[in-house]
């Protein structure tokens, strides 16, 4: 098994090499004046900074080279090949695009290079106050943030003069609709088993008033009140109606289908579904509204999601790499990323600008939410810890138990792992 295991990664370190030096498109002359440094990217990723690679190549000409290497589609196969190279030693890269959620891992692990040396506080304080989180891990800076990402609840500004502002008022607008036939549902989201339902789960807790996991003390809240109330309101709407059955199947593009061809009053998504909702072949086109998810009253949430760029532990060309993450999250390049990919920006200039607010009003609402962003429980473990709420919650969902056992055995579980990981007394 474990010579296997061994084998398997070799084969995944080889293959990551073959593209690197296949994609590689200077000769060995200029590579020998030239430094050269190396990101992985996510393909969406690699796609959208391809104009901005080559214009910071033009400009580093003789100095300086950047290569994307275009990783997989999926985050979860991204980390897979990302993990599997950085196992097998000497990575093949010199830095890594990485997801939010990524990151205690990879610091725990030694992977990452500090950078608090290069990003000095007035750097920080640059960035837009929810673009501060998730970058650093024991009180050290990791990662700096290439776009800004968050939960969003969608509305139809034609059906409804304002969005709801508690879960109560959500329900009962999205009964009335439908008795009126205006929808055939009032709200869809990722109810499927896979992280977009941890992400759903997390605002909900936290509009409800509770913690996944407290940052200050490992304390688990799952299977406190407003944890048990968060899945027993996710599993009401199925019950009730208001959310379709089929919607424990649904992953982001199946929401989003739903809400553009007119279906449903209410979908929960990221920033990207505002540019899907806009093309001639969206049904609601014109007549959508943004906010953040429903809680208590005077409470707004949302999923803090983002992509950063990180510097692997022993490259040898840490300085060209920083050069690079500075040109690929300047304001320019973050203006650019946003109008022509979608992407949410992460500095607070580029919020505030007038000229972009004015072609895109949009950036306002998503600049809003961004002050409101809640990070997932920042751990090693995250992985092992969401994928038991998954678990859990799909149960309830689908109604095998009720939200009570479900979040009782979350909690159980998720302190087991906590525990023989040595992060619990």
């Amino acid at each position: 098994m474990i010579m296997n295991q061994i084998h398997f990664l070799r084969r995944i370190l080889v293959s990551l090499i073959v593209i690197l030096i296949a994609s590689t498109c200077f000769g060995l002359v200029q590579a020998r004046t030239t430094e050269s440094v190396s990101f992985l990217m996510a393909a969406p990723f690699a796609d959208a900074t391809q104009d901005l690679v080559k214009q910071f190549n033009r400009e580093h000409r003789g100095e300086i080279h950047l290569h994307v290497i275009k990783g997989p589609l999926e985050t979860e196969a991204m980390s897979d090949l990302a993990i599997s190279s950085l196992l097998l030693g000497k990575a093949p890269f010199d830095g890594l695009l990485m997801d939010v959620t990524w990151l205690p891992k990879y610091a725990a692990a030694g992977w990452m290079e500090p950078l608090e040396g290069y990003f000095k506080q007035n750097d920080v304080d640059s960035l837009a106050t929810g673009a501060r989180e998730g970058n650093s891990y024991n009180g050290h800076l990791y990662r700096w943030p290439l776009t800004a990402d968050m939960g969003l609840l969608y509305y139809r500004t034609d059906l409804m003069e304002q969005p709801p502002e508690t879960p109560e008022d959500l329900v009962e607008v999205s009964q009335s609709l439908q008795k009126k036939r205006k929808v055939n549902w009032g709200y869809v989201w990722q109810g499927r088993q896979y992280e977009g339902l941890s992400c759903v789960y997390l605002e909900m807790i936290d509009g409800f008033g509770g913690d996944w996991i407290q940052p200050d003390d490992n304390q688990i809240g799952l299977n406190l009140k407003p944890g048990v109330e968060a899945a027993a309101w996710l599993q009401g709407l199925i019950d009730q109606g208001v959310s379709p059955k089929a919607v424990t199947n649904y992953a982001e593009s199946e929401a989003l289908q739903s809400f553009k061809v007119g279906d449903s009053a209410f979908m929960r998504n990221w920033p990207y579904a505002w540019a899907e909702l806009q093309k001639s072949d969206s049904a609601v086109k014109g007549n959508v509204g943004i906010t953040t998810m429903v809680a208590e009253p005077g409470r707004s949430t949302a999923t803090l999601g983002s992509w950063g760029l990180t510097v692997i532990k022993g490259s040898e060309h840490v300085d060209a790499a920083v050069e690079a993450i500075r040109f690929l999250t300047n304001d320019s390049a973050q203006k650019q990323l946003f109008l022509k990919s979608g992407y949410t920006p992460t500095q607070q200039s580029v919020f505030d600008d007038p000229e972009l607010l004015q072609q895109s009003p949009i950036l306002a609402e998503f600049g809003r939410a961004l002050k409101v962003v809640k990070p997932r429980p920042e751990t090693p473990l995250y992985a092992q810890v969401s994928d038991v709420l998954q678990r859990q919650l799909s149960s309830i969902l689908t109604g095998e138990q009720t939200p009570r056992i479900g979040m009782d055995r979350a909690t159980s579980n998720t302190n087991q792992i906590l525990i023989s990981a040595g992060d619990r007394p």
